[in-house]
Formats: structure tokens, sequence, C-alpha cells
């Protein structure tokens, strides 16, 4: 399993490489939605901070957990928050209201939980269930959308069907991460499922630049 488990690891750090090439060959074309350009540059930092974590104790002395806990996983949340509730749901304040509560969860983090693990599974498991409600929100709207016949033009189909398969559906790992773990088998099986919906994740935002290119041309 360690030998599967090292080739999705691969794999999943060049799709997140594929899908930040791809989204450079659809930049700035889009001359109404310049806010695909934002996502376009989060998929190059996401890259590089996945390259990072992964060989960037060759070339410098850093403290990976910090790193991810406080750089990478909270852009995470905040740049999706900012293009579910601020741009694709219409709602900046909302986006600002959900992202405040986020960054207030670092408050309990800091105090009740050991900040020494890569995912801090209070913090990560709060940021997912904001993301879940924000998921569902983009769900109602694209079913009641006129556009709904019209789906395989929306880039928010694709994105929302990843970040459901990716985020959403490695909730339960994360949030009882200190149970699972002392059962291998179930671990390894859904510490599997992580890195496979990771890579498709990537691969659907990579296909929402090239088939959804329209709706936003």
């Amino acid at each position: 399993m360690a030998d599967f488990h090292m080739i999705l690891q691969k794999s999943l750090i060049w799709m997140e490489g594929l899908a930040a090439i791809i989204s450079l060959f659809y930049y700035n074309r889009s001359k109404k939605d310049r806010y695909w350009n934002v996502f376009s540059i989060y998929l190059i930092i996401m890259f590089i901070s996945e390259a990072i974590g992964k060989w960037g104790y060759l070339f410098m002395d850093y403290n990976k957990p910090y790193f991810f806990n406080y750089f990478v996983i909270p852009l995470e949340f905040l740049f999706f928050y900012w293009l579910y509730a601020a741009k694709s749901l219409g709602r900046p304040k909302l986006f600002y209201i959900l992202s405040l509560l986020y960054l207030l969860s670092f408050i309990p983090s800091e105090i009740f939980f050991t900040t020494k693990k890569i995912i801090l599974s209070f913090n990560y498991t709060f940021g997912c269930l904001i993301l879940m409600v924000l998921v569902i929100m983009e769900y109602y709207k694209q079913i009641n959308s006129a556009e709904i016949l019209n789906f395989s033009r929306n880039k928010m189909f694709y994105i929302n069907l990843g970040v459901t398969l990716f985020y959403i559906g490695t909730l339960p790992f994360w949030t009882f991460f200190t149970l699972i773990k002392n059962y291998r088998e179930l671990h390894d099986i859904y510490f599997s499922y992580f890195l496979i919906s990771g890579i498709i994740m990537y691969l659907l935002f990579s296909i929402s630049f090239i088939w959804g290119k329209q709706s936003s041309s």
C-alpha cells in the first residue's frame, strides 16, 4: 500500500501542476469575469506550496506543520469562500462573515489542540463545514438556474463537484484522524481516497477551464 500511496502522492502533485499550466493558457481570456485569473494564480500558488511541502527540506530549513496550518490551508479555505460567496453567489458580506468565523476558529485550536500536526483537525473541520454550506448553496443555485441544461459550460459545476469529492468527502478522515490512524486498513483505504479525490479535483479544475470556458467569455 505504501508504494501505491507514493504513486498517488506524486500523481497528485503533478496534476496540480497540470491544472496550473492549463489555467495559464486561459489566463486573461475572459473580458467579463476577470476573477477567473485569480483562480489561475491560486492554482499556481497551490502547486508551488505542495512542491515546497514535498521537496522544500532539500533547499531550506522550515517548519512544515506551521507552513501548512498557517498559510496553505487557510489560503485554500479563504479563496474558496471568496470564489463561492463573493463571486459565484454574489454575496460579498457573506464572504467576510464566513472568513471571520473561520479565522476565529484558530483561537480554540491554539488553546486546546496541538499545532505539531500537518493538519489541525478542529480548524480544518470547521473550515470544511463552512465550505460545505457554500457547496450546498452553489448546488441549489445551479439546480434552479435557467442554465441548468448547459451545465457543461459552467465552470462552477466542475469546481463544485471537485470540492465536494475532495474537501467534503475527506472531512471525516481529518476530523477523526486520531482515531482512524489506529486502524491501519481503514486509514489506508481512506488515505487512498484522499489522494485519488485530490487528483480528480484538480482534473475537474483543469476541465473547468477547457470545457467551461464559454460560460465566462
